[in-house]
């Protein structure tokens, strides 16, 4: 690995719950970090901690519209996006805009600033895959039309004008393909398995399992995640790479993985799979062992402890929000 310490590290989405733990490692990292975020769906409270340092600055822009950052930019991480389903099924346009648009005008900004960029791809490019588990070659089944469609598509296109980039005009590009992840600062409230269990747990609520819980998933800590981002973003590989923990677990089991971590007595209910969900869910990570010497470190039950005393410890109104307070 090269080092890095003094270049300056334009982080897209920088206020959400990625793209914060990417700012805090660049920063460790002596790096100069420029965080760039509309707030759709970040928070500001993620980064706060790093406003009053001299190395950090922040542009609250959506990357949809050109982006102008003055000054020299060494890496660019575009990590701005829409990534749950309650979101991007609530802001399908701005969902497929900053997929296209803004990733264009990112690698625009890559071009001038001769920058290399990574971008933020996902396991969505499989769609609900008939191959298992996921290897990079695998093209993926994705329903186009479908209410997933502007998530998923979006980042295929995003893939797609990536790697133009790269064969057309020579960018220095890389690709990752990320698997559920999970750690603080996730959103209690989005709508994805883990936080919405947990927050069920806070809130003394049954568990709801959509389908019968027999899809599978698996699950990331942040910190390793983080980990292989910054080792593919420094190696010369230029083609997607999936980084995630390859082990699979079913939402079922999960859920009473939950139940047994926060010491609750909830019963699980099982409501209707929404269209095009995922029947598995599981990273090949041959690629990330081979070229960037990289797998998980932490394991799903100490990721969960940890994840769980985050989010014992936000405040009430966030716990239960309005829509879940009784009158």
């Amino acid at each position: 690995m090269s080092n890095i310490e003094g270049k300056r590290v334009l982080v897209t989405g920088a206020a959400g719950f990625l793209g914060s733990h990417l700012c805090d490692r660049f920063i460790a990292e002596g790096c100069k970090v420029v965080g760039m975020d509309n707030l759709i769906t970040g928070s500001l409270s993620n980064i706060e901690h790093l406003f009053k340092l001299e190395n950090f600055e922040f542009y609250h822009h959506d990357v949809s519209k050109f982006v102008f950052v003055p000054g020299e930019i060494d890496y660019i991480l575009h990590f701005a996006s829409p990534a749950s389903p309650i979101d991007y099924l609530k802001i399908p346009i701005q969902t497929l805009k900053v997929g296209s648009l803004g990733t264009h005008n990112l690698l625009g900004l890559a071009r001038v600033k001769k920058a290399r960029m990574i971008i933020a791809s996902t396991s969505e490019v499989y769609g609900d895959p008939t191959v298992h588990p996921q290897t990079e070659d695998y093209w993926g089944n994705v329903n186009p039309i479908g209410p997933r469609g502007v998530y998923d598509e979006a980042k295929r296109f995003q893939e797609a004008i990536t790697m133009a980039y790269h064969t057309f005009h020579g960018l220095e590009t890389r690709i990752v393909r990320i698997f559920n992840t999970y750690g603080p600062r996730m959103r209690l409230n989005d709508g994805r398995a883990l936080p919405a269990f947990m927050g069920q747990a806070l809130r003394g609520e049954d568990i709801t399992v959509f389908g019968d819980g027999s899809q599978t998933r698996s699950f990331c800590y942040v910190e390793d995640l983080v980990e292989g981002i910054y080792r593919l973003l420094l190696s010369d590989y230029a083609y997607p790479v999936n980084i995630g923990n390859p082990d699979e677990i079913s939402i079922g089991d999960f859920a009473e993985e939950i139940i047994k971590l926060t010491g609750t007595d909830q019963k699980i209910v099982f409501k209707p799979l929404p269209q095009d969900d995922p029947k598995q869910r599981q990273p090949d990570i041959t690629k990330a062992r081979e070229i960037l010497g990289w797998e998980p470190k932490v394991s799903r039950s100490e990721g969960m402890k940890k994840t769980w005393e985050y989010f014992k410890s936000l405040p009430e109104w966030i716990i239960t929000p309005r829509e879940f307070q009784s009158n």
